[in-house]
């Protein structure tokens, strides 16, 4: 039996954000019309830590598989992963992904894809806090998504920030400047991504202008949480990849009752049932929790694309 294996090595030649964007809206349209089957993650226990797994098809791609990986105490970035992608109709595997960076694009991805949706369409100028693997890809795929024209980017420590920024500016051609304050990241910013692991607000919801995006990738549970419990309030959408996936976790979501019934899936607002935003002075916040199955669709164009 052929199958092709992909490693870290091989996705900057077969997987660009744009398609891998492209992906992810497929996966919400299948989500949306109710054939793709993604039932939160779950976990095995392995004495230092879990095995951790995703499964997801989609009808329509025909494709199904899985993606598995180590969650260890402080692996958050070098966790290694395997996604492994098969025929739906004929039972063949058609290939496995292995490393840890598919992962992160496909996050970085579906951050993308609430930003072309949920952002304004003038949008140019992207805060982020945060400078680990998801920060890079978050950029990258927000790159893709609206022409940015600045990037601004804080983390606790210096020489972790002005490296980072200036390996982001040479990856993707755009501005990208390190900044000394949390709020010198945001105010002013178009777009803002929290992309850290900190159970207390990095920001103050305050600092958010009108007319701002803001994803959330980091922790989002009431005991830990990276975004302020008074920004939810002032945002007129909020919205998430997988509302499955936010009421099968084990500790209380962050958000607040009335927030949380308000909160919409990604899919219906790349479908068109729901907006995305309703005027350019509103605030939206994305909730990014991970839908499962995506992965299956992003290694299904990384596949394709090295055949």
């Amino acid at each position: 039996m052929a199958y092709t294996i992909l490693t870290d090595a091989d996705l900057d030649r077969t997987l660009s954000y744009p398609r891998a964007i492209a992906q992810i809206e497929q996966a919400l349209r299948e989500h949306a019309a109710g054939t793709l089957s993604a039932p939160p993650r779950f976990y095995v226990g392995m004495g230092t830590g879990d095995l951790v797994f995703t499964v997801g098809a989609g009808e329509q791609a025909h494709a199904a598989g899985f993606r598995v990986y180590t969650a260890l105490p402080g692996s958050h970035d070098d966790r290694d992963q395997i996604v492994a992608v098969f025929d739906s109709q004929t039972g063949k595997l058609r290939g496995l992904v292995i490393g840890n960076q598919l992962g992160a694009i496909r996050t970085g991805a579906i951050g993308g894809t609430a930003i072309k949706h949920m952002a304004r369409q003038d949008a140019r100028v992207l805060g982020i806090i945060g400078t680990g693997r998801q920060a890079r890809t978050q950029i990258e795929a927000a790159a893709a998504a609206r022409p940015l024209e600045q990037v601004r980017v804080y983390s606790r420590t210096p020489a972790t920030r002005e490296a980072f920024a200036a390996e982001m500016q040479q990856r993707t051609g755009i501005p990208v400047e390190a900044v000394d304050s949390p709020e010198a990241a945001v105010r002013g910013a178009d777009i803002v991504i929290g992309a850290t692991n900190s159970r207390t607000p990095v920001l103050d919801a305050a600092w958010i202008a009108p007319g701002t995006h803001v994803t959330t990738i980091g922790p989002k549970f009431s005991a830990g949480h990276e975004m302020p419990l008074d920004l939810a309030p002032r945002c007129a959408i909020v919205a998430t990849d997988s509302p499955a996936q936010i009421d099968a976790y084990p500790e209380p979501y962050f958000l607040s009752a009335p927030d949380r019934a308000r909160t919409i899936p990604l899919s219906a607002i790349v479908t068109g049932q729901q907006p995305g935003r309703t005027s350019d002075d509103d605030i939206t916040l994305f909730c990014s929790v991970g839908l499962a199955g995506t992965e299956v669709f992003v290694a299904l164009a990384a596949l394709e694309h090295s055949a």
